[in-house]
């Protein structure tokens, strides 16, 4: 199939002049993150650990508020963008056996890159052991500190259905209702993952029937250049958004929760770090035949995204056009890969979870076997996989393997404070990952 033209679909961005925009979206990230240190040294948390009564109602009405403006106008067009990016990118392969050979490469690429990860997380963990670097007072004031969110996140996962029904729910009863609650965690069945199988089984059925169909294409074509179109008016705010972000996350949580976890972090951080750059790298330029540096550089803007949003499905929109225009990926490949990815490939929550396990379990004297390890190294893996793509999605899917392996799932509080850094971090992975799998499939889609 000939490559379609980006202007077939959506208006190329008009050139602008003056810094570019992902380099905004960092200087705002900087100095959110610099205001919100110096608020926080300003006016320091009261003697029993609340914020400064001040600073949070600055927090609560100015800089959160301008931080939700950004994500809901992205949130907003997610659903009419996964539904019309997947449908189009099926009914564009055309061909059900390209579509199945694109969809098994996608697959072989998520599972061998999620599984690298947990090998770096668990390989660090074992290595540093940053779980008994953690003293009795810290570990007894983090508890209680975040007692009540502990109690949310251990009730969520008790909850957690069976594999069959699990299984099951993926195939919808009802997809508008799974529409409506996929986004914030209402759905009661498959949520995402089961409003992506209902668009792909719609694409697949629309290839069957070409032309009786060209009409609803050409509607679901104008769905999606107009949300394209929201969604670069929502980047316009991008800069001022993240910068609120993230200066309601250092300014009331500041620099000590870090010294407290700061083995924990520099672990986590670090498995990601060398995951991003040495496994990326390498699959980026053996796959996709592409320079590792000039990938990364071009895939800026969507990459600062996931960092301020910590959500793959927020950054779906910018991951979309990133690949289209900056990297020339082919749409009908990048509709498919990056809209599955958002959901499906984790790699970055997978690395975090079987860290974050074994950090646990050293933080609480419990001695995982060999055998053990490689449990939690594959329901890591799976969980990556069926993990929400928002912020926080994981945290439910940790407490489950804390459970499996015996370690008291109580103790997620513990690491509840540092998880939206690092939550931000493992985002940007995932994002990167997805673009990168995007890449390779492109490639060898190409010399098909």
């Amino acid at each position: 199939m000939d490559q379609p033209k980006a202007s077939e679909h959506v208006s190329p961005r008009p050139r602008r002049r003056g810094l570019a925009l992902h380099w905004q979206i960092l200087i705002g990230l900087i100095i959110g993150a610099a205001a919100g240190l110096i608020a926080n040294a300003w006016c320091p948390a009261q003697a029993d650990g609340t914020p400064n009564p001040g600073l949070a109602w600055v927090v609560q009405n100015i800089a959160e508020p301008v931080g939700q403006i950004f994500l809901r106008l992205i949130f907003m067009v997610v659903l009419p963008l996964v539904f019309s990016a997947l449908v189009l990118g099926v009914a564009e392969i055309g061909d059900v056996r390209r579509l199945g050979r694109v969809g098994l490469k996608t697959l072989l690429y998520t599972v061998g890159l999620s599984a690298c990860s947990v090998a770096i997380g668990v390989g660090m963990a074992n290595a540093l052991q940053p779980g008994l670097r953690l003293g009795d007072k810290q570990r007894t004031a983090l508890r209680q500190r975040y007692a009540a969110q502990t109690e949310e996140k251990v009730a969520q996962a008790r909850q957690a259905k069976p594999l069959r029904e699990t299984l099951l729910d993926i195939i919808p009863r009802n997809p508008l209702q799974e529409m409506v609650g996929a986004l914030d965690g209402s759905s009661r069945g498959g949520g995402m993952l089961a409003v992506m199988f209902f668009a792909l089984l719609f694409g697949i059925a629309l290839t069957l029937a070409p032309e009786r169909t060209k009409p609803l294409i050409s509607v679901l074509e104008g769905i999606y250049d107009t949300v394209m179109v929201i969604v670069g008016l929502a980047m316009r705010l991008a800069p001022l958004g993240v910068a609120g972000l993230v200066f309601s996350l250092t300014a009331l949580l500041g620099v000590e929760i870090l010294k407290t976890l700061a083995w924990y972090v520099l672990t986590v951080l670090g498995g990601l770090t060398l995951h991003f750059l040495g496994v990326y790298s390498l699959v980026v330029g053996l796959f996709a035949r592409l320079n590792p540096l000039r990938f990364f550089s071009r895939s800026s803007e969507a990459l600062l995204t996931a960092f301020a949003t910590s959500s793959s499905n927020a950054t779906l929109p910018t991951s979309l056009r990133v690949a289209e225009h900056n990297l020339g990926i082919r749409r009908e490949i990048s509709s498919f890969v990056l809209t599955v990815g958002s959901t499906a490939n984790q790699n970055g929550t997978a690395l975090y979870e079987g860290v974050t396990v074994l950090f646990l379990a050293q933080v609480f004297g419990v001695d995982l076997s060999l055998t053990q390890q490689i449990t939690v190294a594959l329901l890591a893996v799976l969980a990556g996989i069926g993990t929400a793509g928002v912020p926080g999605g994981s945290l439910p899917l940790v407490v489950m393997v804390l459970q499996t392996v015996g370690v008291p799932a109580e103790g997620i509080g513990i690491i509840l404070g540092v998880d939206r850094l690092l939550d931000m971090c493992r985002t940007t992975l995932n994002v990167a990952g997805d673009i990168a799998i995007a890449a390779c499939v492109n490639r060898s889609e190409s010399r098909a």
